[in-house]
């Protein structure tokens, strides 16, 4: 099969790997749209540490199931369309054993530490795949990774209803993040450096934007969500909080960052600081809302590019062109 290949930091290409065969309790899914995520780029520049290399990237996809292991659970037959939850827990360590695989000591995801959807097929655990309604199309169902993500971010921060909430950061998972919010009953105020970006959230409803924190003047805010991982960025999120405000660290950071937060500011005025780390128990969540249109989608899905144009696609992700970059491999 073809697929997108990351050889070594630094070094992309497009090449061929063996066909996947099912594990007796898995699937092999024809990959019909893979989303690049900014983990991506972090991967092909060295900076997640679990990744192996070489890697075939991708933990955004769905697809059509075309092989079933033997003892495979859940009733999938070929033929059946899917959106994959790229996670897998041990199931063993203590954090799986106290519901939190997110945090599994032995953590693994298809596509950051094993071969994933930047390919025509990718092989996956039957209990990962969620069959997905016939209205639901395929570009669509590859959003429900990050969706799955950012309702994980959400029930980490928490929303309540007429509190002003700050969120840094509009590209996909920001603006997915806005609408929950917004549904939460928060009015949000969103900032980005991208107009076009800008442009987008007030469309789908903000409260307010703002090209950078600066110009908020001063203004506070009940909670406050970074979606961008830049330390700067989350250090302004801090500062425009309320006393007894909350800040959830949501977007990807490098592993050696560090910011400066006051502790004193912490203890005295009692502001909750909480991470959100990829899906934990909410990715059929995420497609529930999505099948029932619960989230406006559309106007994310900006760009899709052929298999072979998988270098180009990871620069349109970088130059911060669009919203959602996505992969189509059965496309020409």
């Amino acid at each position: 099969m073809r697929a997108a290949i990351i050889e070594r930091p630094g070094t992309v290409t497009v090449g061929d790997r063996p066909d996947p065969t099912p594990a007796d309790d898995g699937v092999v899914v024809r990959v019909r749209a893979c989303g690049i995520c900014g983990t991506d780029l972090h991967i092909a520049d060295g900076e997640f540490p679990p990744s192996p290399y070489p890697l075939v990237p991708g933990h955004e996809f769905a697809g059509e199931v075309v092989a079933v292991g033997s003892r495979a659970p859940g009733g999938l037959r070929e033929g059946d369309r899917v959106a994959v939850d790229p996670s897998l827990f041990c199931g063993h360590c203590a954090y799986c054993r106290a519901g939190r695989g997110n945090l599994c000591a032995n953590w693994g995801a298809i596509g950051d530490t094993v071969d994933g959807g930047f390919a025509e097929f990718a092989a996956a655990p039957a209990v990962n795949c969620h069959r997905l309604p016939d209205h639901v199309g395929d570009r669509e169902a590859a959003l429900v990774e990050p969706l799955s993500c950012a309702v994980h971010g959400v029930r980490r921060i928490g929303v309540h209803v007429g509190e002003r909430f700050l969120l840094v950061g509009a590209g996909t998972m920001g603006l997915l993040l806005q609408q929950l919010l917004q549904q939460g009953g928060a009015a949000v105020t969103v900032v980005d450096r991208n107009t076009e970006r800008l442009e987008l959230a007030k469309a789908l409803g903000a409260a307010a934007t703002a090209a950078d924190t600066a110009e908020l003047d001063g203004e506070r805010f009940d909670a406050a969500a970074d979606a961008t991982g830049a330390p700067a960025a989350i250090e302004a999120a801090f500062d425009a909080l309320h006393r007894g405000g909350r800040l959830l660290v949501f977007g990807v950071a490098p592993d050696d960052a560090r910011v400066a937060l006051s502790p004193f500011r912490i203890y005295n005025d009692e502001i909750t600081v909480v991470g959100s780390m990829a899906v934990l128990h909410s990715y059929g969540a995420a497609l529930d809302l999505l099948a029932a249109g619960r989230l406006r989608t559309a106007e994310l899905l900006t760009h899709a590019l052929p298999l072979a144009e998988f270098p180009d696609a990871l620069g349109l992700m970088r130059a911060g062109a669009g919203v959602k970059v996505q992969v189509r491999p059965d496309a020409a």
